[in-house]
């Protein structure tokens, strides 16, 4: 008997759909609520090897959903965390740990060793940056999405015929404006729904590599946790995907995600505190209300609350870099928009989970 039986004797999945699971190569990007329960199911499955993508570090907000973790793992960062513990159940799968965020640099290469994505962030630069990635490198590329109470699952890039694969732009041509979608640490979920997606996630990693099943072709999935409601909805391809699309590796290294995605450089305190350091005109600045707790003055930084950012920055303007910070890092995300778009050659920071994260230097100075 192996652990593989329960698979091994489904008709049509056999030992070869058992096979094919070992010689598979999947990525899985951000460890988070989506990320940890697909890495479960894979780990479990015997997918052979597993790539695990992210730069952060876990934190108290994340237990509800981000099951890998425990209160024991506070301020470890997650992929390296996770690996450790799959690798304690699973030891005979090999895992391959990239601690750091996918950006247009090192996207390619990382993409490149894995035979599909499974995108388990939460935030639309990654979203763009993964998907036409993807459909440079002709990857199979499986994203979720969550607001609230509801979320979308889709298969995305898979080659049929002569047709051009259908992918996240013929969705969505455009990133929406900066906000105009917030994410789960400003809109609030139930852990149970990343949960969810996560798993059907993995399912369709698992339908896609050994011809199981039929996948998410050319469909959206759309669940709705308060009625256990699922529909489907049919993509098409949308001529403006090919106007927004880089056709090729050129290209794509010349796409500023951040900027067109609306999106923000984030950092984590640990990086932050070395910027600060080694720039001598870097700037950390406290974007809270200045009534609000914890106060900061061990931190040595300016203190300019987000409605007075605008009018004050500019008596700070001679700053190569600012690194913002809030109590959770919304606010300070906000506010690296505002200055972005004031400040487009200036380096801007909005810091991860601001002085609520576990690493950052007043939990330090409590819990060190």
């Amino acid at each position: 008997m192996n652990r593989f039986e329960r698979q091994e004797i489904l008709k049509g999945f056999g030992i070869e759909g058992q096979k094919k699971l070992r010689e598979a190569r999947i990525l899985v990007v951000g460890a988070g609520g989506l990320g940890c329960p697909a890495l479960l199911y894979l780990a479990a499955a015997g997918i052979g090897t597993l790539g695990i993508a992210d730069g952060d570090f876990v934190s108290l907000s994340n237990l509800n959903r981000q099951i890998l973790f425990g209160i024991e793992d506070l301020g470890k960062p997650k992929a390296s965390t996770a690996a450790g513990l799959l690798n304690l159940k699973y030891p005979d799968i090999h895992i391959n740990i990239h601690e750091t965020y996918l950006q247009v640099h090192n996207a390619i290469p990382i993409l490149s060793n894995y035979d599909l994505i499974i995108d388990g962030t939460d935030n639309f630069q990654t979203r763009y940056l993964l998907n036409d990635g993807c459909f440079l490198l002709k990857k199979p590329y499986i994203m979720a999405a969550i607001f609230q109470n509801e979320g979308q699952v889709a298969v995305l890039n898979l080659a049929y015929g002569n047709d051009r694969p259908l992918h996240y732009r013929d969705i969505y041509p455009d990133p929406p404006m900066p906000h105009e979608i917030p994410n789960c640490n400003e809109s609030g979920v139930i852990g149970v729904l990343p949960g969810i997606l996560g798993m059907l996630q993995a399912a369709e990693a698992i339908k896609l590599l050994t011809g199981y099943g039929t996948p998410l072709k050319n469909k959206l999935l759309h669940y709705h946790l308060l009625d256990t409601n699922f529909f489907e909805i049919e993509i098409t391809a949308n001529p403006k995907a090919d106007q927004t699309t880089p056709l090729n590796l050129d290209a794509y290294y010349k796409m500023d995600y951040v900027m067109t995605c609306g999106g923000v450089e984030t950092i984590n305190w640990k990086d932050a505190m070395d910027v600060l350091q080694k720039e001598k005109h870097a700037l950390l600045i406290d974007v809270r209300e200045k009534d609000e707790l914890p106060t900061t003055e061990l931190l040595n930084c300016h203190q300019i609350p987000l409605r007075q950012l605008e009018n004050e920055i500019i008596k700070l303007q001679a700053a190569d870099s600012f690194i913002l910070f809030c109590q959770t890092g919304t606010r300070s995300g906000h506010a690296a928009s505002l200055l972005k778009a004031m400040f487009p050659n200036k380096h801007i920071y909005s810091i991860i989970g601001g002085l609520r994260d576990f690493n950052s230097p007043l939990n330090l100075k409590l819990y060190g």
